[in-house]
């Protein structure tokens, strides 16, 4: 990885596209520094000293936004909203016959759905910058805080709607500095904004267990953390990387006097199919319980039992259910996501087979049997990666959101993964010799 960087900074086009990478994301990390206007910024960091930003309701999508959320920062909103439309319209892509077609119609398609998710985003980021806005007001950013109630000493409606207003502009500007390393990067810009915020809540969840820790002064638990940490990246590298390659032979065709086809390849069908969106999916669906009982303050049995048992993360109905949510959606995204019929019929029509399968509806059934054998393992190892290092670091003093946890270790590994590929394969565009030397 490090030759391939080395290699990118000596080739002067792929420099400069390093270079302007580097400096979106100096700007986007300033960006997460600056407060918006109406908010008592001392009031909130010394909420945060007093609460640890990394506990709480809210500190998935703090995570996300590189701990700018819990700050009420230009970009607390950070790129969670794009994410969650992109989501949503890939899921509706199956629903609607509309967007299925724009989908199949190529580039022109393809950017039609970029811009629905434009404006998605932006709808999604007045709805939460308000909700972000209503809870700061409300106290309850920092239930434990004796100060969370004069976060937002002005409660007037002019100060409530610049809030939301600021927010949604930030989400607007973090969407446009992610299309442009996209266009004048690197590339998978939205991507490498996520890695940059994930990566960012490094150094202090980090210091925070050496300061927590009893032996060596902290030195060895800081060390056991960051060596469990090295092995999780390894065994997630060894497991993203995986996969089945389904043979596929194109028979030849004879168009006038030539002849077309008779080459060999292959289907890739990753072990891991559906990514970290089945982690989200469940984590976000386990958040809505505890996020009712915080807004109605209900002291009923009902939310008792959800406080001890769904908001308590080492409860062991949260984790069982955590755990089988992990899979179901798993199966879930990868149902939505990979049509072995739209394969089959895509192969038949260019003359393709799988060897030992006949064409058609058997080629179907047959992507659809080995996808079903292979989504198994890949969705009990996205439950354990997800439960397994969060439980390991608890007597650390970690939390779920800890960077060496579930979400955030696979986010990064596939992130580093995507770049390093891109920018090899931009290295080998610019240094093919060809057969002529």
């Amino acid at each position: 990885m490090l030759t391939a960087f080395a290699r990118a900074f000596r080739t002067p086009d792929l420099r400069k596209k390093l270079l302007f990478t580097l400096g979106i994301i100096v700007i986007y990390r300033i960006g997460t520094h600056v407060p918006i206007p109406g908010v008592d910024y001392s009031a909130v960091q010394y909420c945060i000293d007093q609460a640890n930003a990394n506990q709480g309701l809210f500190g998935l999508v703090n995570m996300f936004s590189g701990g700018a959320l819990l700050q009420i920062t230009v970009f607390a909103l950070g790129i969670m909203p794009y994410i969650t439309a992109s989501i949503i319209l890939q899921l509706l892509t199956v629903v609607i016959p509309r967007l299925e077609a724009l989908k199949k119609e190529g580039q022109a398609g393809t950017a039609k759905i970029t811009q629905y998710t434009r404006y998605l985003t932006v709808a999604l980021a007045i709805l939460q910058g308000t909700g972000l806005v209503a809870t700061a007001r409300s106290g309850s950013l920092f239930s434990n805080c004796n100060l969370a109630s004069s976060i937002v000493p002005d409660r007037s409606i002019f100060t409530t709607i610049t809030m939301v207003i600021v927010m949604t502009a930030g989400t607007a500007v973090v969407m446009w500095l992610g299309e442009l390393i996209t266009d004048r990067g690197i590339g998978n810009g939205m991507s490498i904004l996520m890695f940059i915020s994930i990566a960012a809540t490094f150094p202090s969840a980090l210091w925070a267990i050496k300061k927590q820790g009893n032996l060596a002064d902290g030195w060895i638990e800081f060390a056991t953390v960051i060596a469990v940490g090295l092995v999780m990246v390894a065994l997630v590298v060894f497991v993203e990387q995986a996969q089945r390659r389904i043979p596929v032979q194109y028979a030849k065709r004879m168009i006038g006097r030539r002849s077309y086809g008779g080459t060999s390849t292959y289907i890739p069908l990753k072990v891991n199919q559906a990514g970290v969106i089945p982690v989200i999916f469940a984590s976000s669906l386990l958040y809505i319980p505890a996020l009712i009982v915080q807004f109605s303050n209900s002291q009923a049995g009902w939310a008792t039992w959800i406080q001890q048992n769904l908001a308590d993360t080492a409860a062991p109905a949260h984790i069982t259910l955590y755990f089988f949510l992990i899979v179901f959606f798993a199966f879930f995204y990868v149902a939505i996501s990979f049509n072995p019929e739209e394969v089959a019929d895509n192969m038949k029509k260019y003359g393709g087979f799988i060897p030992g399968i006949r064409a058609g509806r058997p080629t179907a059934e047959y992507l659809s049997y080995v996808l079903n054998r292979i989504t198994w393992p890949g969705s009990l190892y996205l439950g354990l990666i997800a439960l397994v290092p969060t439980m390991a670091l608890a007597g650390f003093g970690a939390n779920q959101n800890f960077p060496f946890g579930g979400t955030s270790i696979l986010i990064i590994v596939g992130v580093g993964l995507e770049t390093v590929k891109q920018i090899e394969s931009q290295l080998q565009q610019r240094n093919y010799e060809g057969f002529l030397r």
